[in-house]
């Protein structure tokens, strides 16, 4: 039989992490708390239509939604599924799809080089010849050891020629 304390400390810490989790499921999250001045946006600006007006300061706007982006600024795991979804456009033929949907994940994860390369191909592709140079210039600036890089070299110099010829 052991010793009181270890068995005490055993039940401890396999009671331990079930403690944390009610803890979490007791505390609100903060997106449901509302401040209590704050009218329902339901409600039309002027309810108080015989009321006398209320000063509005000229200097303050509405910066919640101002300042609230409609996504993240970084998000890998959005980055991750724009580049699955860019590629399904680039499999179907749909360059601009896919552009917008790698210039999303570049926006989601900027240091990320792989949807700059992927980038450069539907430029290429969709004839953007100087996009194209400038998105697999980033990649290779980003991922200078690329197991790809002579290739993705290979590529910038052809396009450098046609564009000259244009």
């Amino acid at each position: 039989m052991g010793s009181p304390v270890i068995e005490n400390r055993e039940k401890a810490t396999s009671i331990l992490p079930l403690f944390v989790v009610l803890l979490l499921l007791m505390v609100p999250p903060p997106s449901c708390a509302q401040d209590p001045g704050q009218e329902s946006s339901s409600k039309p600006p002027d309810s108080n239509a015989g009321a006398p007006a209320k000063k509005q300061d000229k200097g303050k706007k509405d910066s919640a939604t101002k300042n609230a982006p409609d996504q993240p600024a970084w998000d890998p795991l959005r980055a991750e599924k724009d580049i699955e979804v860019g590629q399904h456009y680039m499999h179907i033929g749909d360059y601009d799809a896919a552009i917008d949907r790698y210039q999303d994940a570049i926006e989601a994860k900027p240091g990320y080089a792989i949807p700059f390369r992927y980038l450069g191909e539907a430029q290429e592709k969709k004839g953007l010849k100087k996009q194209a140079i400038k998105s697999y210039q980033r990649y290779l600036d980003l991922y200078p050891h690329a197991e790809d890089s002579a290739k993705i070299k290979k590529k910038i110099d052809k396009l450098y020629k046609e564009v000259e010829k244009e």
